[in-house]
């Protein structure tokens, strides 16, 4: 685990505890990783994407890929950091979620993937979902993924390389216990949902239409 990527994270207040989380997968947990308190802090973003990019500067990398939202702004610092150490313009574009949940490009951004070597980039890798969709349409692009790369990964055991098809790997762990809701402790022991940091609200949502 990256030391320095663990203090970032402690010190923009990005890992919250002892609450009832509700992740963007549907899952539950009582520790919430939220990248978007390290976003707003430009000098501390940039500083985990050029870690990132050290570990595959040596690869023939010519586009970096993130999935929306966030994987946005990581792949655009990733490939400027990777830009500077190769000495060449890397591209950054990004995939976009659809209804169906499916991570796809728009805006033309598959013709910058077309027979290209790509890196792909994530924040947050609870399931290791999102990557898998990634990867899948830069494969549908015509593109190639060399790699995939992560900043938290939080469950190392099932989401490894042979899970997401590709060399992968990540910077940090965040050691979470991670239920199904029909599972939950939290639940069960009447924990209220956090319905401000989440998807909680849109759970609870979601459960008063049943």
């Amino acid at each position: 685990m990256n030391q320095e990527v663990n203090d970032i994270l402690q010190k923009t207040g990005a890992v919250l505890r002892d609450s009832h989380f509700v992740y963007v997968s549907g899952k539950h947990s009582s520790i919430y990783v939220n990248k978007d308190y390290v976003y707003p802090h430009i000098k501390h973003t940039s500083r985990i994407a050029e870690i990132i990019a050290e570990k595959y500067k040596d690869k023939p990398i010519d586009v970096v890929v993130g999935p929306s939202i966030g994987g946005i702004i990581l792949s655009q610092w990733v490939a400027y950091h990777l830009s500077k150490m190769k000495g060449q313009e890397i591209l950054s574009v990004y995939t976009e979620k659809q209804p169906d949940k499916d991570q796809i490009f728009t805006r033309g951004y598959d013709q910058f993937v077309k027979d290209k070597n790509v890196l792909v980039v994530e924040d947050i890798v609870t399931t290791g979902g999102s990557v898998k969709k990634v990867i899948h349409s830069v494969e549908k692009a015509g593109g190639k993924t060399l790699a995939a790369c992560c900043i938290v990964n939080k469950d190392p055991e099932h989401i490894n390389p042979a899970f997401i098809g590709v060399p992968f790997d990540y910077l940090t762990i965040v050691g979470v216990d991670v239920y199904n809701p029909e599972n939950c402790p939290l639940c069960k022991s009447g924990v209220p949902i956090n319905t401000k940091i989440g998807h909680g609200k849109k759970f609870l949502e979601e459960q008063k239409k049943k």
